[in-house]
């Protein structure tokens, strides 16, 4: 009796014990957390977490509209509050809003063309029409799936480490959509495809943008998954006055405002710790304040910290911790599909994306090589999932792309500087005209000397590539009278010149890597150079100094893989190109053949995160009778995309010094104060003469220094720089002036 006695008091107390545990698992408070959309201002969302991670809060469950979307996925697939703060630190916004695309991920031709244009706009069919949207989010797409990258075979956000929805609007319907299946960076990008600044986002056969536009703040859809207690964190603004809606940006985020502030009355009501960071003094893109919104979105959280801590009494188990993710160097690719081609085939896809199946490339070249895609502009989207392989380790690749429907573009581009006076581009850009490959461009330069180029291009990536190009340039500029008349006796310093320069070139270009190119080709050149300051008889009104046509054959090697043309801050540039001029036309003089070599190096590196450094190396030399003045070397001015055989040299004004040989050298420190902004101080020196090398003057020290502080600001036009220049041997100073990019 005793033993049966102590068994049951012992079955007693453990089933108590299980009950006790089975209520207390009962009763264990279930907590959703709802994040609002706000564009930048939801970086405080990160502040809230980094409080609730230190206080132990447990989250059962997230959502989150368009900002609230992207940080609560990283949230609930596993990153920690102060993991999310280090990752938004790190992140370049300007780069990821306007899509910026590294050079290096660009061939040559592509490189040029965006680096010339300030403004490009739709004109197919000779209509005119604005961009969808100032972004097709692909950096962010891209972002978004490297980060989640450890969650990839989770297809179902409910198996996330903490399941997970967020809210988008079906463009053609309005209706609200909840999303928690499907791949999570689409999904989150969708959520986040804000009007006018990011594309639509097509999954399946529906096309969405920004969840905020009908539902910014999903309360009910959390408390429908049964809840206990809601966590709202609200970076909605209240609506703004007129005077304060100063971009168009700004302006539909007020017109989305006007319904989701109304419901926010009732959601407010129903949410039980309802956290409300000060956003007054930010709007959507103010990303350059993210650490000022954060503290923003910590000091919130700290005001309800009461409710918080009663909130973890009332929790019986923790989250659990979550192992440290790692991002991986490299992965396995094992099957590639691609879906949504029509005009261009697999092949030219896998080319550019550089990927073979059954391959393992770094996680960086994979990056590049989806950069390198959607540069050729030839796909409005493009999306892709990586799939854990089900029979071997590594992924499957599966891809969608949209091809664009747009082969015509206007293009347009405003510019000054002291040579060329004031000019306006209007360019016309075709592709697929003749092939698959090709694109046509024709620029018309109207100001205060007309010029056209025209370029007909089939781009065949790392195959040899043909190119047709013409361009026609015309200036009037006082000129050293030594480069003309070649007469030390002369009166004259200076001549008021007309130059008049049209040249045709048939070439063929291949790529042995991005950043390298080789070409080959045919020249023809017509040079017109002519004054009114001279005349060759007095019944004449000018003096006609150069009047015929070359042609040459010519070679070019090209390197460069500086991050920025105009304000670089790391890579190596190097440019070799080698003319031989076996013919012209009749003149005054009789025709030898000659040759010209010129080649340039640079570098540029960082010596601090404000402050980078750049040498350049230049030299050149004629072999024969070189009979020309404008086909030698010229020194002076300073410019971009010049001419024949012109160089830039500060401290000395334009077309100063010239001769048929010449070695430079040039050093600059710059200094971006702040962003885009840049402080330059440059010295050059230069040795320049006919038979330079051939005397060894080459090797003594310099004839011509020049030394320069400047101002200059990468702006959306391109280029604007002020320069001083000073040189100590004409003790004379230069100021030069250039605004918007070089054409």
């Amino acid at each position: 009796m005793r033993v049966i006695l102590l068994l049951s008091i012992f079955l007693m107390s453990v089933f108590v014990r299980a009950q006790e545990q089975k209520d207390r698992r009962t009763n264990d408070l279930k907590v959703g957390l709802v994040l609002s959309g706000g564009g930048a201002k939801g970086l405080a969302h990160i502040g809230v977490l980094k409080v609730i991670d230190s206080l132990g809060v447990r989250i059962d469950y997230v959502s989150g509209t368009s900002m609230g979307a992207i940080v609560g996925s990283l949230y609930a697939s596993g990153y920690s509050g102060k993991e999310i703060d280090s990752i938004f630190k790190s992140v370049n916004f300007d780069n990821i809003i306007i899509d910026n695309i590294p050079r290096q991920a660009k061939t040559y031709y592509e490189r040029e063309n965006s680096e010339r244009y300030a403004l490009t706009l739709p004109f197919d069919g000779f209509k005119l029409r604005l961009p969808t949207a100032l972004s097709r989010g692909q950096n962010t797409f891209n972002l978004l799936s490297e980060l989640t990258l450890h969650v990839k075979n989770i297809s179902d956000f409910n198996e996330l480490p903490i399941p997970f929805f967020c809210m988008t609007t079906n463009m053609e319907t309005g209706q609200a959509v909840l999303l928690d299946k499907g791949n999570l960076a689409q999904a989150v990008m969708a959520s986040g495809a804000l009007p006018t600044l990011f594309q639509p986002v097509t999954i399946d056969d529906g096309v969405y943008i920004d969840g905020g536009v009908v539902n910014n703040y999903p309360l009910d859809e959390m408390k429908a998954k049964g809840v206990d207690l809601i966590i709202g964190v609200d970076v909605q603004d209240a609506l703004s006055k007129s005077k304060d809606l100063k971009s168009a940006t700004e302006i539909l985020y007020q017109i989305q405002n006007y319904k989701t502030l109304s419901d926010m009355v009732k959601k407010i009501e129903k949410t039980d710790i309802y956290i409300k960071p000060d956003i007054t003094n930010f709007n959507v893109i103010s990303f350059d304040q993210g650490e000022d919104i954060i503290k923003n979105g910590v000091l919130a959280a700290n005001k309800n910290i009461e409710a918080l801590e009663d909130v973890v009494s009332k929790q019986h188990t923790h989250r659990k911790q979550q192992p440290l993710i790692k991002h991986l160097d490299s992965i396995s690719i094992n099957g590639i599909q691609i879906h949504g081609n029509e005009t261009y085939t697999r092949a030219y896809i896998l080319g550019k994306l550089k990927l073979k199946s059954n391959s393992k490339v770094k996680y960086s070249d994979f990056s590049s090589g989806v950069n390198n895609l959607i540069a050729t502009s030839n796909f409005d989207n493009f999306t892709y999932d990586l799939r854990p392989s089900k029979n071997k380790p590594g992924y499957d690749l599966i891809t969608h792309v949209k091809e664009t429907t747009k082969k015509t573009a206007l293009k347009l581009a405003l510019h000054y500087d002291d040579l060329y006076k004031s000019a306006a581009l209007v360019n016309v850009t075709t592709k697929r005209l003749l092939t698959n490959n090709d694109v046509m461009s024709f620029d018309l330069v109207l100001g205060d000397n007309l010029r056209y180029n025209f370029e007909y291009y089939i781009d065949k990536g790392f195959y040899w590539s043909i190119g047709v190009r013409s361009r026609f340039n015309q200036f009037n500029r006082n000129v050293s009278a030594d480069i003309l008349l070649r007469d030390e006796d002369s009166d004259l310093n200076k001549i008021d010149i007309e130059l008049r320069d049209i040249t045709n070139q048939f070439y063929i270009q291949t790529q042995f890597v991005n950043d390298m190119a080789l070409s080959f080709g045919a020249e023809h050149k017509y040079l017109n150079i002519s004054s009114e300051t001279i005349t060759d008889t007095p019944e004449s009104s000018e003096s006609t100094f150069e009047n015929r046509s070359y042609y040459s054959g010519f070679a070019k090697v090209n390197y460069d893989s500086y991050d920025n043309k105009y304000f670089p801050k790391n890579g190596v540039y190097f440019n070799a190109d080698f003319h031989w001029y076996f013919y012209a036309t009749s003149n005054t003089t009789d025709f030898d053949q000659f040759s010209i070599a010129k080649a340039d190096i640079g570098y540029a590196f960082k010596l601090s995160n404000k402050f980078s450094a750049s040498l350049l190396a230049e030299g050149g030399f004629s072999i024969g009778g070189n009979e020309s003045p404008f086909l030698n070397f010229t020194l002076g001015g300073y410019g971009g995309n010049l001419i024949n055989n012109f160089k830039s040299f500060y401290g000395y004004d334009w077309l100063s010094v010239s001769g048929d040989a010449f070695v430079k050298s040039t050093f600059k420190i710059d200094y971006e104060f702040a962003l885009k902004h840049h402080l330059t101080a440059s010295a050059n020196l230069a040795n320049i003469e006919n038979n330079l090398f051939s005397s060894g003057e080459w090797l003594t020290s310099p004839d011509y220094t020049g030394y320069a502080l400047g101002y200059g600001w990468d702006s959306f036009l391109g280029p604007i720089e002020a320069t001083y220049s000073f040189s100590p041997e004409t003790k004379e100073s230069v100021w030069f002036l250039n605004i918007g990019f070089w054409f």
